[in-house]
């Protein structure tokens, strides 16, 4: 039998790492001297040692590793711990390939514009979110801020408390300059009201918009160019293999006509 430096020596493992493994009971020394604690351990352990070295590689865990080394696992049990850690490796390495094509279209990004990008898209997943919402065809876009401001003072009006910023949903299935169809979306708490009168004819209804992952930007600024913006994000959805599957949502970070609007874009992606 060898002490536990020495063996340390033979298997390449620190000293440190035996003495946790044998306090986990992962692999205990062969022996202990019971007059001086010096461990000890043999050359027949050495498979097992292996063994847990090469699971480690693997990516499982030491919890896991002792439930391997148990005997009585079933082939269907290791079969079943083996299949998940493949599912679990293959989706680490779709991650990061994603990542990969992101820093590919940044670096293409760059060098069309001589310099780092000033709106960065990033990927958000969006839990559900209770509203009070009213869906409308208007006109044009100018009338959009109306239908936000008539819905917004109603609400509010009626001493309602938002749990966030108001926001637009485009319902359409394309763009259209006219005839929009849209819905104004205010975020309240679960105990909010179910419906709030906004005149005598219409009114906003309880809802709860679904939870999406979204690629999203931020359009700081005018309105006039905001067509820029979905530029960028659409190039992004495309150059990182996402399909749209859901509503366009303009999100009032800073509700303002002017240079001082601050607005999130949301679109509901996918992996295309």
């Amino acid at each position: 039998m060898f002490k536990i430096g020495d063996f340390s020596k033979l298997c390449r493992i620190p000293v440190s790492t035996l003495r946790y493994y044998a306090d986990i009971g992962l692999l205990e020394p062969q022996h202990i001297d019971k007059f001086t604690s010096y461990r000890y351990y043999s050359v027949e352990q050495l498979p097992k040692l292996n063994r847990i070295l090469a699971l480690r590689d693997l990516g499982f865990t030491l919890e896991q590793i002792k439930q391997f080394l148990e005997d009585d696992l079933s082939v269907d049990t290791l079969q079943g711990m083996m299949l998940m850690k493949q599912a679990e490796i293959e989706q680490v390495i779709e991650h990061e390939q994603g990542r990969l094509r992101r820093v590919a279209s940044r670096i293409d990004q760059i060098l069309k514009e001589g310099k780092m990008p000033e709106q960065e898209v990033i990927l958000k997943e969006i839990p559900a979110q209770p509203v009070l919402s009213i869906r409308e065809v208007v006109p044009t876009q100018e009338h959009v801020a109306t239908l936000l401001g008539q819905t917004c003072g109603a609400v509010f009006g009626q001493g309602v408390e938002a749990s966030g910023v108001p926001m637009t949903i485009y319902h359409d299935p394309e763009y259209k300059a006219v005839d929009l169809d849209i819905e104004i979306a205010l975020p309240v708490n679960k105990n909010a009201p179910q419906v709030v009168p906004i005149d005598e004819k219409r009114q906003a209804s309880s809802r709860e918009l679904p939870e999406v992952q979204a690629a999203c930007i931020i359009h700081t600024g005018n309105y006039d160019t905001l067509i820029n913006t979905y530029g960028v994000i659409a190039a992004w959805i495309e150059n990182n293999k996402y399909e749209i599957v859901g509503q366009v949502r303009e999100v009032y970070l800073r509700p303002h006509m002017d240079e001082e609007g601050i607005t999130e874009i949301q679109i509901p992606v996918s992996k295309s």
